[in-house]
């Protein structure tokens, strides 16, 4: 029995499997999450010493040599002192220690086993969705990708270049065989994202001069419509916009939020494509089922 027969005969142990494996991703996630960021800022930073030939740079522009995604380890943030293997066992190792450091007993926050669960679980519901294929594969690259910038740019607002156009090009990649949409509809999905988002700041910055979002958002939707084809756009779209208002709305009426400071767009652009992928097809027929 080959190992896709055998997955075949047993999709939740499949699903099982995925969950665990998800939560394994997860914690390297949060890596990512908290690292990038940094990681781009020193970057920055030591070009612009190039830039203006400053001699003696701060030591912050030396993070990109002892700073990554690898280097250092583990640590607390409190106390520095290097995290096991076994003190980092995704979600469990948090509840063990009530959610503090070993040596310090500093509180260490909840967001890491949240993000390392939901990581978890939106794995093992891609691999329900499609099974065991190549076609999953590409899915939980997509999904992933998704969850890290959303975290990035509820942060900071940002939505890394490293991330959304590795995502555009994979979305051309798999689609020119075929796998979710023709190539044709990939590369109009692709133009047409990237061009609505900018056509609405440009137009949002004409009529009030202020920025309403950034070219990350435009790079992501683009993203999208290279993965699903530019018949999925008014879908996602309509949702991210809606969830968007509903979230900015309440934040200013219930939690008294500033209506000039800036929300960040992208978490809702990758929530409605991530929906998109799984329910793409019943999420399209249901919109034009309502306008036509």
């Amino acid at each position: 029995m080959t190992l896709t027969n055998f997955f075949f005969a047993n999709p939740m142990l499949l699903v099982v499997i995925s969950l665990v494996f998800g939560l394994l991703v997860g914690s390297f996630l949060n890596v990512v999450i908290y690292r990038l960021p940094q990681m781009m800022q020193a970057e920055w930073t030591k070009q612009c010493y190039q830039l203006f030939e400053i001699k003696n740079p701060s030591k912050r522009s030396e993070i990109t040599t002892s700073f990554n995604l690898a280097v250092p380890n583990s640590h607390c943030p409190k106390c520095k002192h290097e995290i096991s293997a076994l003190q980092n066992i995704p979600l469990f190792s948090w509840l063990f220690l009530n959610g503090k450091c070993r040596y310090c007993q500093g509180s260490i926050s909840a967001r890491y086993p949240i993000m390392e669960a939901c990581t978890g679980i939106i794995t093992a519901l891609v691999v329900f969705q499609f099974g065991f294929s190549w076609l999953t594969l590409a899915a939980l690259f997509f999904s992933w990708s998704l969850i890290v910038l959303t975290m990035i740019d509820f942060d900071h607002q940002l939505l890394p270049d490293d991330i959304t156009l590795p995502l555009l090009w994979l979305g051309l990649v798999i689609n020119s065989m075929s796998m979710i949409t023709f190539l044709e509809e990939a590369v109009w999905g692709a133009i047409v994202g990237y061009a609505i988002l900018w056509g609405v700041y440009w137009l949002f910055k004409l009529a009030t001069g202020k920025e309403g979002m950034g070219y990350g958002d435009f790079k992501l939707l683009a993203a999208l419509g290279a993965w699903m084809g530019w018949q999925s756009l008014p879908v996602i779209i309509l949702l991210s916009s809606c969830v968007g208002a509903v979230v900015g709305l309440g934040l200013i009426v219930f939690k008294g939020r500033d209506k000039n400071i800036p929300i960040p767009f992208g978490p809702y652009l990758a929530s409605a494509g991530f929906l998109a992928l799984l329910w793409g097809d019943e999420l399209t027929a249901f919109y034009y089922s309502l306008i036509l």
